[in-house]
């Protein structure tokens, strides 16, 4: 199964994001809730944050943790959304972001909005992601949620 990149050749050619991806008919989607580098209920850990791209890579692996546990894989993620609390961090880190998302995510690029917040519910966190993948229809031997 695969998802269908959509890029509108009026809306110009997209750096680090899909314009649009299609999923195929049969499949199933998952919801991908926020995630930030916290380590429980003392937030983020104080070596990091002041760190915004170690905090994009421990957000990042931890929606793709959630993406494995459902049978997926990082090119099942078709939108992304990255909430930061500091827009000047996140563009001054955008090569080491680069790096940090191609080694979790390789060459693939979903659909993606950015956003500036005031705050995160987290202490210490200055970045989250939350993402919506399509997976394939479910097989015998696929991981079942607490529902499932």
């Amino acid at each position: 199964m695969g998802l269908r990149i959509i890029n509108p050749e009026e809306l110009g050619a997209p750096k680090g994001f899909s314009h649009g991806v299609l999923g195929p008919s049969a499949g199933r989607v998952l919801f991908v809730a926020g995630q930030n580098a916290s380590r429980g209920e003392h937030g983020v850990e104080p070596a990091i944050r002041t760190h915004f791209v170690r905090q994009f890579a421990v957000a990042l692996e931890r929606v793709l943790a959630v993406v494995r546990e459902a049978g997926g894989k990082p090119a099942d993620i078709g939108r992304m959304t990255i909430y930061t609390t500091d827009m000047q961090a996140y563009l001054s880190s955008r090569p080491a972001l680069g790096i940090a998302y191609r080694s979790a995510m390789g060459s693939h690029y979903p659909a993606m909005a950015l956003v500036e917040v005031s705050d995160l519910v987290d202490e210490g966190a200055i970045v989250e992601i939350e993402a919506t993948a399509v997976l394939a229809e479910a097989d015998a031997n696929a991981p079942r949620g607490e529902d499932g």
